[in-house]
């Protein structure tokens, strides 16, 4: 599934109009029918009491067909209109003139009625929001901000569906415009909106659902154009790497997981278990010397190779001492609990010119470690990928954390694109960028993943995935939506709070035997 934003849709409206030749009125119709659809799916009363508060856009006139075919089905609907009828025009003015002619419920909202509207609001079993849509851009205005205001006061209490996007959510960024509709649900035509999946998005949209509306999908290749996409299961599914029932340990890879330091003896641990318990046939762990018998008896099932090191970290010759080794692994982790150290930089362009063109996974403080020196990326001659969390990705850039959270879709694929890698910026939507600038946004995820040495389990999950044969894209797509939803998953067990790293891993187990069924 595509994700859309606001040019891409007006586009892709005007190419069903103008070149398939389906008028403007018949998709606001087709758009109303669905919400009705959705609505009475989600309704908890077979009879609700309805209320449809529309404004005077497009988005008003899907509000007009809703509230219309809600009434021909004997639901007892209120249509609010927040404009002065003689201000809409186009195919909105098409479907309220029909309301309007068969004298169907209407009131007209006026600030001194604002009671009034607050005890119908308060009334109704679903309120519908079609105030807004997609076209907002800057803070919202009277009268819709105190409307949004009184509806936002019953967002606990009852069914809250958006039309299209949450009113006051900006489509293409995700920032609430001052204030925004509070949904329960939003159901939204063709495709989700970009907004769904940035900045305050995800608080603001509910469950949500893109519905077909007669616009085609097929626009956006027709049209040329370039859309982030959305992972599905089915995507997912898709991107496991296959496991050959007569296969052995050679079979399905040797990863390394480079990293650990005195302060930081978990992270690798958790890397090289998460890349067992998803497929690795081998996981060596390469850490400083005395870190090494802290972890070795507890974890027997890992291979070790110990390191030399320097006030508990790696020294500068212990990427010699683990050269004549690296030919071994079929794919290499560095980074998780390595700490930040002096020469570091040059620590790492000796490991990279050390490789044999192996995909490397470059997290954590690995990740400090080059952010002067990123022209080392471009010299490997194997597949890179980098896994930032926002504050990561902003040293990178030497940006701030809130320049990259406000267009984070951008900004990983012009950075994948600039470096010739593979990106995974990680956070409460992961987005992931190929070199070739494809952009693909991972859907789920929770506050249960927010905890110390998650990121250190995607790190390894990852590296396993490569291990086993999978090309970059896929390990990223596979691992990013198994480490999400066993985040949430176990969440529902274990609480938002509960969830440990080891807990991710159970959950990612669950997950790979649900596929194998």
């Amino acid at each position: 599934m595509l994700i859309a934003g606001q040019t891409d849709m007006q586009r892709m409206d005007r190419y069903t109009m103008e070149q398939l030749g389906l008028p403007g009125v018949v998709l606001m119709e087709n758009a109303g029918a669905k919400v009705v659809e959705e609505l009475l799916a989600a309704s908890a009363s077979k009879q609700p009491k309805v209320i449809v508060l529309a404004g005077g856009g497009n988005n008003g006139g899907d509000g007009f067909v809703i509230a219309r075919r809600l009434c021909d089905l004997g639901v007892k609907t209120l249509l609010c209109l927040l404009v002065a009828p003689e201000r809409i025009s186009g195919d909105a003015k098409v479907h309220l003139d029909v309301y309007i002619k068969r004298e169907l419920p209407i009131f007209y909202f006026c600030e001194q009625k604002r009671e009034e509207l607050y005890n119908y609001l308060e009334r109704a079993d679903i309120i519908v929001d079609a105030l807004l849509g997609t076209g907002i851009n800057g803070p919202v205005r009277e009268p819709f901000r105190q409307v949004i205001s009184m509806v936002n006061e019953q967002a606990d209490k009852k069914l809250i569906l958006s039309v299209d996007i949450p009113s006051g959510l900006n489509s293409d960024s995700g920032k609430a415009e001052g204030i925004a509709v509070q949904a329960s649900e939003t159901v939204s035509f063709v495709f989700p909106k970009r907004g769904f999946f940035l900045q305050d998005g995800p608080s603001y949209i509910g469950e949500w659902k893109a519905v077909d509306i007669s616009v085609p999908p097929s626009a956006a290749a027709a049209l040329g154009l370039s859309l982030p996409q959305l992972i599905t299961e089915q995507l997912a599914k898709e991107a496991v790497p296959a496991r050959p029932p007569h296969g052995h340990k050679g079979t399905f890879g040797h990863v390394l997981v480079a990293g650990g330091s005195r302060q930081y003896v978990g992270a690798p641990i958790f890397s090289a278990k998460s890349a067992l318990h998803s497929g690795a046939g081998l996981v060596t762990m390469a850490v400083p010397e005395s870190i090494y018998p802290l972890i070795t008896a507890q974890h027997p099932e890992v291979l070790f190779l110990p390191l030399t090191e320097k006030e508990g970290r790696f020294s500068e010759q212990a990427v010699s001492e683990l050269a004549p080794s690296l030919h071994k692994f079929d794919s290499v982790a560095v980074g998780p609990g390595m700490s930040r150290f002096a020469g570091g930089d040059k620590w790492m362009k000796g490991l990279l010119d050390s490789l044999h063109g192996q995909p490397v996974v470059i997290d954590a403080d690995a990740l400090y470690l080059i952010k002067d020196e990123l022209e080392m990326l471009h010299q490997y001659e194997g597949e890179v990928i980098l896994t930032p969390h926002p504050g990561e990705m902003a040293a990178l850039l030497k940006k701030t954390v809130q320049e990259v959270e406000e267009d984070r879709l951008t900004i990983s694929r012009d950075f994948a694109k600039e470096h010739q890698i593979y990106v995974l910026l990680k956070g409460h939507r992961s987005v992931m960028a190929t070199p070739s600038g494809e952009v693909y946004v991972n859907p789920h995820g929770n506050s249960s993943l927010g905890k110390g040495g998650s990121g250190d389990v995607l790190t390894g999950m990852i590296a396993s995935f490569l291990a086993q044969g999978a090309q970059p894209v896929a390990a990223l797509i596979a691992a990013s939506y198994l480490h999400a939803r066993a985040g949430e998953e176990r969440a529902a067990f274990l609480s938002h709070y509960g969830v440990m790293p080891f807990d991710i891993i159970e959950g990612v187990c669950h997950l790979l035997q649900e596929m194998e069924k």
